[in-house]
Formats: C-alpha cells, sequence, structure tokens
C-alpha cells in the first residue's frame, strides 16, 4: 500500500480545492462566491485536510474515496477563519488584506454561511458507507467550534478566568476540529472503531498543542512568517494562556498593573502589547507554556505508539506531527 508524503497530500488538497472553486467562478450573484474564492486561494498549510488524508491512508491508498471529506473540512475551516477576523477585527491574513476588508463585511458574513454549508454539500460527496455518520461526528464538531467561539468572546468581558475555563475554550475552539480530522479519516478507510476514537483522542490533544502554540506565536512569533500583526491577542484583550497565567501566579501589584492594560484600548496599542509582554517576561509565562505544548504533545507520542498498528503505517502521520512540534508560523 502506498504512503504519501505531506507534500503529495498538500498538492493533491490543493487540486481539489481548485476543482471546487472552478466551479463557482462564473456563479451569480458573484459577491457571495469571491470572498469563498479569495480565502481558499490564500494558501496556508492545508493541515486538517492533510491530517485526514493521513489518517486515511494508515488503512487505505485509494485517496478519491477520502478527498471529499478532506476538502470539505478545509472549506469549513476557511469559513472559520473568515468569520473570526470579522470577529476580532483582524485586517491582515497571511499577509493579505482579510476578507471583510477586502470585499466589506456584510459580503464576508454572507460569503462565510455559504462556505459552512458548501462544506457539507462536498462532504456528502464521499462514497462511504458510514458516509451519515462522518456528517453526524461533523455537524457535532461544527457545533461545538461555535460553542468554542462563543467562549472565546464572552471571555473578553471577564477580568480573570481559571486554566480549566481556557483549556474547555480551546477544546472546543480549536482541538475538536483536529479530532474529527483524524476519526473521520479512520471512518472512511474503515478503520475499528476503538482505533477511530484512539485517533480522535490523539488529534483532541494535537489541538490543544497547537493552540497554544498559536497563543505563544501572537507574542513571541515572527510577523513575517506568521504573516499578521503580532500582538493582537493582547490588543483585543483574548484569555490566552498566557494572560490565564499570568493572573494566576502573579502578585497583588503585578496584577493590578496587567488589568489596568487590559483596560486601555485604542490609541496606545503598541504601548500596551509591549507592557504586556514586559510583564509576561518576568513572570516567565512564556516557559510556563512551552512546557504545557510539551506535555500535550507527549500526549500525542504516547496515544500514537499504542495504536494497535504497523509502525510503518504511521510514519508520515509521526512525521508530521513532530514538524509541528517545532512550527515558527
Amino acid at each position: 500500500m502506498k504512503q504519501y508524503l505531506v507534500k503529495e497530500l498538500q498538492s493533491i488538497v490543493n487540486s481539489g480545492i481548485e476543482k471546487q472553486l472552478s466551479e463557482l467562478t462564473h456563479i451569480e450573484p458573484s459577491m457571495l462566491y469571491k470572498p469563498m474564492i479569495y480565502s481558499l486561494q490564500m494558501g496556508g498549510k492545508r493541515l486538517r485536510p492533510i491530517l485526514l488524508l493521513l489518517s486515511y491512508n494508515i488503512f487505505s491508498d485509494d485517496l478519491s474515496q477520502a478527498l471529499p471529506a478532506a476538502v470539505s473540512v478545509e472549506v469549513f475551516h476557511n469559513f472559520t477563519l473568515l468569520h473570526d477576523d470579522i470577529i476580532d477585527k483582524s485586517e491582515i491574513r497571511r499577509h493579505l488584506p482579510s476578507a471583510y476588508i477586502k470585499f466589506g463585511e456584510n459580503n464576508a458574513i454572507l460569503s462565510g454561511d455559504a462556505m459552512a454549508f458548501l462544506s457539507y454539500r462536498i462532504l456528502n460527496e464521499c462514497a462511504s458507507d458510514r458516509v451519515i455518520d462522518i456528517i453526524n461526528l461533523f455537524t457535532a464538531t461544527a457545533i461545538e467550534v461555535c460553542e468554542g467561539q462563543q467562549y472565546d468572546i464572552d471571555f473578553e468581558d471577564c477580568a480573570e478566568i481559571s486554566e480549566s475555563d481556557y483549556f474547555e475554550m480551546i477544546r472546543l475552539k480549536t482541538a475538536v476540529l483536529i479530532g474529527y480530522c483524524l476519526k473521520a479519516g479512520a471512518m472512511l478507510g474503515l478503520a475499528d472503531i476503538e482505533i477511530c476514537n484512539q485517533l480522535y483522542n490523539l488529534g483532541i490533544s494535537l489541538g490543544m498543542a497547537f493552540q497554544l502554540q498559536d497563543d505563544l506565536l501572537d507574542i513571541y512569533g515572527s510577523q513575517e512568517l506568521l504573516g499578521k500583526k503580532i500582538g493582537n491577542d493582547i490588543t483585543g484583550n483574548k484569555k490566552n494562556y498566557l494572560l490565564v497565567k499570568a493572573f494566576e501566579i502573579a502578585g497583588k501589584d503585578i496584577k493590578s498593573e496587567l488589568a489596568g492594560w487590559l483596560l486601555t484600548s485604542g490609541q496606545n496599542e503598541q504601548e500596551k502589547i509591549n507592557a504586556v509582554i514586559d510583564i509576561y517576561n518576568k513572570l516567565s509565562v512564556k516557559s510556563i507554556t512551552e512546557n504545557k505544548i510539551e506535555y500535550y504533545f507527549n500526549k500525542v507520542f504516547s496515544i500514537l505508539e499504542s495504536l494497535p498498528l504497523d509502525k510503518s503505517l504511521t510514519v508520515q502521520l509521526k512525521n508530521l506531527i513532530s514538524g509541528l512540534q517545532v512550527r515558527k508560523y
């Protein structure tokens, strides 16, 4: 059985996306589809569809059976990014103007809605006896992603949140979709349900690590590599892990200073970013976050090693995860 390389899968996914987009190019009203096409042609890592295909490829190498599910989840993921940019007022995405900046907020919202529905239409193209079960899993996951986003919005108005609240928020907002990808791929490959569930749990831990990395990169990453402004979580008062831990371990004076900066907005954004980062440095929350990321990656590799499968079948998945462990964007 052929084991596909990540680069091969990325090319296959991109071709699948381009095929879908070619069918939308000349449909009216064009303004419904232009933000959709723009968002999907921005590129990106294509992590979620690649994970789905890697999981499927453990059990089968006929990728045509799983490609619709892979394209579907990438369309859905980009719908969430399109709406996230509006909610977070993020003007740059992957070095380019966000869709709502280029096409207007109302057009971007409606196009995002259409992307969510399109993802279902594409998923339904899967020729599998398990497609109904996968659609049900996808629906449950989509609702959970929205729940996580709502928690993220709600927490902006909270002075502090607990670590457990934070982890539940990122489990829903980020991790469940990655869990879905690994489980859906295995389901399409007709794997035993126990293995499907193990891969789902692997995806949850991977998603937790991935979101923690995003939190860290928003503060300490490279704007050039990320393709967006550094410090958005700070200016938006997002309750990322660094802020949650800072409030947890800070003394009274530093906690008061940090709370004061959260109340400021508007004119002195860079000053706010610099001041909050200075507090993070004093409290060593960067290393605390790095340790938590390592904790979740250790869980990922532990689950991967425990799978009752020939290790040669999971080499490409393991290689991708190892690459994610040291990612800079």
